[in-house]
């Protein structure tokens, strides 16, 4: 326990040392806080630009509370997930690549426990920038349009973070047997828009695909009930996320012995 406590620690600090702690959660505030100042002010926006006729009169919908949550949510689906593959992509492979995997591997450290640690300070840095963002576009929804139940915000924050953890994980994962970062990078954001467009394009038939988490959760966040598909999706990212994990340790595992 010690020893994962040492691991853990020494990532927390090289997050902070990148200043990690402090461009991830500002970056997450601002794709979420984007939406609901965008949305509430467009029309202002749309007549400071100019080359409307005379006496022409900007008349937009009113969208309510729950599609300005929704509509952050969406900024996280996109610029959210990018950002996670950009600062997971090389966190194993980059030590392997040099060499400094194997330097801490030679000490009495476990394969499991090199891999967990890695994993959970993503976890921590990534939730708590998820929460921040996403409490705050809570919060500017309610003061320009109307507040949510707060219960509801904190079952789509979490409904919702299923989905971000677990491209944590599947990015880990290809950490394990892809030395190069870039590669990494790549192969994780190509699987996880194949994936996302196969599940929208037969959501009938993956309806318990957890790339369609996203679309749950707006569902939930805009009606204020729970998909029958939600709960189903749910369990399945949840076993998706444990099974990674448990290929991640043996592939890294085997990869470093060999």
């Amino acid at each position: 326990m010690n020893q994962w406590l040492t691991l853990f620690k020494k990532e927390m600090l090289e997050m902070a040392r990148n200043y990690k702690w402090i461009w991830v959660p500002l970056t997450f505030i601002l794709i979420a806080v984007k939406e609901p100042l965008t949305l509430y002010y467009m029309p202002q926006i749309i007549d400071s630009l100019g080359g409307l006729p005379e006496g022409a009169v900007i008349e937009l919908p009113v969208p309510s509370a729950g599609e300005a949550i929704a509509a952050s949510l969406s900024q996280f689906n996109t610029f959210g997930v990018l950002i996670i593959v950009l600062i997971t992509m090389g966190i194993i492979a980059g030590e392997r690549k040099s060499g400094v995997a194997g330097l801490i591997l030679v000490k009495p450290v476990s394969y499991a426990g090199f891999v967990t640690a890695k994993w959970t300070s993503l976890m921590v840095l990534i939730w708590l920038s998820y929460f921040l963002g996403y409490f705050l576009s809570w919060y500017y929804v309610g003061i320009l349009f109307e507040f949510i139940p707060f219960a509801d915000f904190l079952q789509s924050f979490f409904f919702y973070g299923i989905w971000l953890t677990l491209i944590i994980t599947i990015v880990i994962l290809l950490n394990t047997f892809i030395k190069s970062p870039g590669a990494v990078g790549f192969i994780s954001i190509g699987i996880i828009v194949i994936v996302t467009l196969l599940s929208t394009s037969l959501s009938h038939l993956l309806e318990w695909s957890p790339a369609l988490l996203s679309a749950y959760t707006n569902t939930f966040i805009m009606g204020g009930n729970f998909p029958d598909e939600l709960l189903p999706s749910i369990i399945v990212s949840v076993i998706t996320i444990a099974l990674s994990m448990l290929a991640s340790i043996a592939i890294f595992k085997r990869r470093e012995l060999a």
